[in-house]
């Protein structure tokens, strides 16, 4: 089996190649963003399976998806995560994805998961598709809704509307209201002092 790793993380990347070369029959290749991914797709054409991050350059949320699947020979595509939430993961498997895969996921499952999904099958933790979603124990997370805090957190980390929609798989403006609701909630007038209150808080 032939599988393609797409992900900017360079130790993350190393690793699953690592991992999954050290089966006898997978046989892996690397990228870094969406676009070498493409560029060996449309070179190889002829992967059983394509792993894209979710986050990483290009992608523009689930746009990134759809075009690792319409290249090539329409080979099956699966999504790695370590921030999407359980609303991402069933977009991408209702719009044909082969899996959804949380970078948290044991190595051994990861493996069989990568099997599953090249036989083509279509596979998701279940205990990440099912578990309920619990808001932080936090007095000012109790003020936010899930959304907001997730707004909330990519502030912190410095990052820019735009960004913060593609993370989200949201249209900025959407982005642009969340955060003057957010703003008012937690008395605040700009970024800065947003991120202050959030890292204060221990939110994030």
């Amino acid at each position: 089996m032939k599988i393609l790793i797409a992900d900017d993380h360079d130790l993350l990347r190393d690793t699953l190649v690592a991992f999954l070369e050290s089966e006898a029959d997978l046989e892996t290749s690397a990228a870094a963003t969406l676009d070498e991914a493409l560029s060996l797709i449309e070179a190889e054409d002829s992967y059983d399976l394509v792993l894209l991050d979710f986050n990483m350059p290009g992608m523009n949320g689930l746009t990134g998806l759809d075009r690792a699947k319409a290249a090539g020979r329409g080979q099956r595509v699966a999504l790695i995560s370590g921030v999407a939430d359980r609303s991402i993961a069933e977009k991408a498997l209702a719009g044909g994805a082969a899996g959804f895969l949380p970078k948290t996921l044991p190595a051994k499952s990861l493996v069989n998961a990568v099997r599953f999904m090249a036989m083509g099958e279509q596979y998701a933790p279940l205990d990440f598709m099912t578990a309920e979603e619990t808001a932080p124990k936090n007095a000012l997370a109790e003020k936010l809704s899930r959304r907001e805090l997730q707004v909330l957190e990519g502030l912190t980390l410095g990052k820019s509307n735009k960004e913060i929609a593609r993370d989200l798989d949201v249209q900025e403006p959407t982005v642009k209201l969340h955060v003057k609701t957010l703003y008012r909630k937690i008395g605040v007038a700009n970024r800065t002092q947003a991120a202050m209150v959030a890292k204060d808080a221990g939110l994030f």
